[in-house]
């Protein structure tokens, strides 16, 4: 399967740059899986679209401030850090820049402790493909605290606007620290419109994938099926496998909020046949693609992708190639807003 299948054009104007002032506020593309139908409203609109039973699954991560700008302690000179993924004792998992500049053995120094010195070091272990390196810090007092006062929230390289509101690129659900980047289709929702769907009979579950690398990697193979993906950290519990669970066997829909919710239930279910569902937590580098067959997800709430990216191709597996690069044909010519703060759409 070619990739280019999966390419559109997308007019930059059409890349979100800001949130909107209201979470809800979006527009709403609504595609038929089966029979390609679109219609167009706003996001509000799903309240319409979920019925009494259906089962709302979201991802509940956080997104760590894991943008480090610092400073190399031999030249002074800049040099950046995202963190992707704790590997313990305080190394992790990153990718830098400028990577070629960053050896084996380089130290980047981080804020000042108000006498000159770095309030955090990060000295590079080991060098990876593509810019990935591993470091291990150095520092007193708190990490998380550290990085809370030090580190920026790692926006997409597409985002070129300054986030004056951290919490905005935070779903309003986020409780387990370690994403390196938003579960983008929950940003849309507010406690008030989860309380309306909850009190219309709508019932909630919580997944958490901690989205990592693979975000921040573009697909470079031509065929598709020669794309390996990142893995990433995800976790289900009791409760909530129990709810997955009950509502699967009773014939209910389940409903993805976002591509991550969709990998994790997808990889969950490759695990333990769906009647036998539990919790259970691991690393996930799942990637589906058209031909695969869905096991637990009935429809999916989503944001508009890159072009070429694995996420249109996951969406394409469960809609259809055809339907959904009509339906983002459809999306371009409209002007919908793309991407991580822009519109949303809603399969089923």
């Amino acid at each position: 399967m070619n990739a280019d299948w999966f390419d559109f054009e997308l007019p930059e104007a059409l890349i979100a740059q800001t949130p909107l002032q209201e979470r809800t506020a979006s527009r709403l593309l609504m595609l038929g899986k089966s029979t390609g139908e679109i219609r167009h409203g706003s996001f509000t609109d799903l309240a319409e679209r979920l019925g009494p039973g259906d089962v709302l699954v979201l991802n509940n991560t956080r997104v760590l401030p894991a943008r480090l700008v610092g400073a190399k302690m031999d030249t002074g000179a800049k040099a950046e850090l995202l963190l992707l993924k704790q590997l313990g004792e305080d190394r992790w998992e990153t990718l830098a820049k400028p990577a070629k500049r960053l050896k084996v053995g380089t130290v980047i120094g981080f804020g000042d402790n108000g006498g000159g010195e770095p309030l955090l070091l990060a000295e590079v272990a080991s060098e990876g493909e593509m810019g990935a390196r591993v470091v291990q810090f150095r520092y007193s007092g708190i990490f998380q605290e550290l990085l809370d006062k030090l580190g920026d929230m790692p926006l997409p390289p597409y985002i070129k606007e300054r986030l004056e509101e951290r919490e905005r690129y935070q779903t309003v659900y986020s409780k387990h620290q370690g994403s390196a980047a938003a579960p983008t289709a929950g940003l849309h929702f507010t406690e008030s419109f989860l309380e309306q769907l909850q009190a219309k009979g709508v019932e909630l579950a919580y997944v958490t994938l901690h989205v990592g690398l693979g975000t921040f990697r573009p697909m470079t193979a031509e065929r598709v099926e020669d794309h390996e993906m990142h893995s990433e950290y995800y976790e289900l519990d009791d409760e909530n496998a129990a709810i997955i669970r009950t509502a699967k066997l009773q014939g209910r829909r389940i409903v993805a909020v976002g591509t991550t919710s969709a990998r994790t239930l997808e990889t969950v279910a490759g695990r333990f046949p769906v009647g036998e569902l539990e919790a259970c937590s691991g690393w996930t580098s799942i990637f589906i693609y058209p031909g695969y067959e869905f096991k637990l997800v009935d429809a999916l709430l989503t944001n508009f992708h890159l072009p070429k990216s694995t996420l249109v191709m996951l969406v394409s597996a469960l809609a259809g190639r055809d339907h959904i690069m009509r339906a983002y044909c459809e999306a371009v010519e409209r002007e919908y807003r793309f991407f991580s703060f822009g519109d949303a759409m809603f399969i089923e």
